[in-house]
């Protein structure tokens, strides 16, 4: 089948370079997140500049709501702004897509929850309304009832009778009734949906001692087991021969009399009343692609719509990846199989992107190199590429995002996924610049490297490089350790090989990749990291951040890890530490009550890092299941229960939820007399909840139940 290549990096709130800009940075810093609060209250904003501009909106229960701006917006040309404008609506009109994906009832939780946030008679008095509030909030954020990084099903404060007096109270035709349902039905089937938390608990398991596709929600198969699936898509791989199509991308798979069937995501199938939106925006689009290589990029992406015929996306992913050239770009479709416990299913995604001149060249300078640190990788070079294909690097401002990628994004973006599509024809690699900036702003005076690191020189030191490292580090994420490595010959597609576990090897690769290169004269030599002093600086933000700082996302009383991202950085971190306690390159430090990790060889921890990037580029090359397991629930699956709570309570002081997600801007068309856009305006909104009912009445097309 295929392999998610294809990282999004979901940017930690405590990455905690972010925190400063670089010592050369002259922009206004914003005011305090309280101040920002109160001076968000009011109408839309349109602004150019930080001096005018609120990144903070507001937080609720573990997340804060950000927005960003789109620098060079105003610049584009009015054929740019309108294509903008097209990509951006078939981006909207897809997200209800997202919603479905992740549980077949978030559709109908949603909608009832509209429903009473606009019903005249719901009971706003009460302090159960403030609950209300803060649930739909949270649905929203998350595109279900799920917990967008724990995936456990999120319990509302508002108790089940305030509750169904309040639907009761709603005008009926408000309410999302299927066909025959009277309200006294409703409310029988929609409290255990919402209030019961052994319905659904868990949106994508990865605990292998259950079955994976029977113990998640996810809405991507019916009625079958995780066997029957696995053999499924195996045979359908084997037949396929060299270079297969992405088996089960774009499809729900059912057993229905019997026989296993499946569900294609396309005009005419499941989901139709969307993509047909998706498909005539991207049609207007078209007509005013920036290059022919654009526009036939977009016809291949709706002939893929229309037909549900995977080779057609392959077709699109390699013409996508050649248009290097266009300065406003997108993504348009089902990308991600992470919440997929087996790795087939897409998540359906979308964004608008322009790109960014000046800081793409620092990204592209890193891609020229590419074959070099191929060539220099401490891996077996029976598993190097001889031949790295074309890498377009560069650093995107993002206009809107949707499904997959809002309210919580990425910071980078490698595609396309198809492992054979990257050997043959390259790939095209971002970091999205202006998303990377907002999360800076929010977070300057945030006090986490003062809490969570040892010394005044490693303080020091991450406060004068640590943008620039975290920057590289992702730029090498992304434009180098993704597009590294190569599967030994009769070996298949790693997601089939490792299972559960491939999407956490992956992530680990590729950071393993930029964490070797990190501190080599190499980075010096070419310009793109300051200094040797300067490259030490996100070896002590790594292990920090994977043993201590990320650790205030797992709730209380909670000690194992789930999320991929969360894993492969507590594996790599973990791993290094106990490797490298008999010569003390690690030290666990306790400092009045509070502990620290404190490197204490950079040279030596470098080469600690090389050693397991070897032993994990093996795994997949070979598909060893038995060491790639072995690898991730060692190291990167428990946590010290004693540490994670002496971090909870020392990130509760700080008042800063773990999560950040974006308002999304707005784009307006300004037409003449006959309808012709003349223009396009962009708006900055300033309330999340908002945008989201916006939503939910301008762009719902599809069924409560698919």
């Amino acid at each position: 089948m295929k392999r998610i290549a294809h990282c999004i990096f979901f940017f930690l709130l405590f990455e905690l370079s972010y925190t400063t800009m670089d010592a050369q940075d002259t922009r206004q810093r914003p005011q305090s997140p309280v101040q920002q609060g109160k001076m968000m209250q009011g109408g839309q904003l349109t602004s150019n500049g930080d001096t005018a501009f609120h990144f903070f909106s507001e937080q609720v229960a573990d997340f804060r709501i950000l927005r960003y701006q789109v620098p060079g917006f105003n610049q584009l040309s009015t054929q740019q702004k309108q294509l903008a404008y097209y990509l951006y609506e078939a981006a909207l009109c897809g997200r209800d897509i997202f919603y479905d994906q992740n549980y077949q009832y978030n559709l109908i939780v949603r909608k009832t929850l509209e429903a009473l946030l606009n019903s005249p008679k719901t009971d706003r008095k009460s302090d159960e309304f403030g609950k209300l509030q803060t649930y739909a909030k949270q649905v929203c954020f998350a595109n279900g009832i799920h917990h967008f990084y724990s995936n456990n099903k999120m319990m509302p404060g508002f108790s089940p009778s305030w509750f169904e007096t309040q639907v009761r109270n709603c005008p009926l035709a408000q309410l999302p009734l299927q066909s025959g349902q009277d309200v006294d039905q409703f409310i029988t089937f929609i409290k255990p949906v919402i209030f019961d938390p052994n319905v659904a608990p868990k949106r994508t398991s990865l605990d292998t001692k259950s079955d994976l596709v029977k113990s998640s929600a996810v809405n991507f198969y019916e009625n079958v087991s995780q066997q029957e699936v696995s053999d499924y898509y195996k045979q359908l791989s084997d037949a396929a021969g060299k270079n297969p199509p992405s088996f089960g991308l774009n499809s729900k798979l059912v057993k229905e009399n019997g026989a296993l069937t499946e569900k294609v995501w396309k005009v005419g199938g499941m989901y139709s009343p969307a993509i047909e939106k998706i498909v005539y925006w991207l049609g207007k689009a078209k007509e005013v692609a920036e290059s022919d290589q654009q526009k036939k990029t977009i016809e291949l992406l709706i002939e893929f719509y229309q037909t549900g015929d995977l080779k057609k996306f392959d077709e699109y992913s390699i013409e996508w990846a050649m248009d290097t050239t266009s300065v406003v770009d997108f993504i348009n479709g089902y990308i991600e199989v992470y919440h997929d416990p087996l790795g087939y299913k897409g998540s359906w995604e979308a964004y608008v992107s322009i790109k960014d001149q000046e800081a793409t060249r620092r990204i592209k300078t890193i891609g020229d190199q590419a074959q070099w640190f191929e060539d220099h990788s401490p891996i077996s070079d029976e598993f190097k590429k001889k031949n790295v294909k074309g890498i377009a690097a560069k650093v995107i401002n993002v206009v809107a995002e949707a499904g997959d990628l809002a309210p919580l994004t990425a910071i980078g973006i490698n595609l396309p996924n198809a492992e054979w599509i990257r050997e043959l024809y390259g790939s095209k690699s971002v970091t999205i610049g202006n998303i990377t900036h907002a999360y800076a702003k929010d977070l300057e005076a945030s006090g986490i490297i003062d809490e969570f690191y040892y010394s005044d020189e490693v303080k020091n030191r991450l406060k004068k490089y640590g943008a620039v490292t975290d920057d590289l580090h992702t730029d090498m994420h992304e434009v180098i350790g993704h597009a590294s490595g190569q599967l030994k010959s009769g070996v298949s597609s790693f997601n089939e090989t490792l299972k559960s576990y491939a999407n956490t090897l992956e992530e680990a690769r590729a950071d393993l990749v930029a964490l070797y290169y990190m501190t080599d004269p190499k980075l010096v030599e070419i310009g793109v990291m300051p200094n040797a002093d300067a490259s030490k600086t996100e070896y002590d933000r790594y292990i920090t951040n994977a043993l201590l700082i990320q650790l205030a996302r797992l709730p209380q009383n909670d000690d194992q890890l789930e999320e991929p991202h969360m894993r492969n950085r507590h594996m790599i971190a973990q791993w290094v530490y106990e490797k490298g306690k008999a010569q003390n390159v690690i030290s666990k430090v306790n400092k009045d009550g509070k502990t620290f990790y404190v490197v204490n060889d950079y040279a030596k921890l470098r080469n600690l890092f090389g050693q397991l990037l070897r032993e994990v580029q093996r795994i997949k090359s070979e598909g060893d299941y038995a060491a790639g397991s072995a690898l991730v629930e060692n190291y990167g699956v428990k946590v010290d229960a004693a540490v994670h709570k002496e971090v909870l309570a020392r990130n509760a002081k700080l008042n800063i939820a773990p999560y950040r997600g974006f308002i999304q801007p707005r784009l307006e068309p300004l037409k003449d007399e006959k309808g012709n856009i003349t223009d396009v305006r962009i708006i900055y909104p300033p309330q999340f909840m908002k945008q989201m009912m916006y939503y939910g009445k301008m762009y719902s097309f599809l069924p409560l139940v698919n």
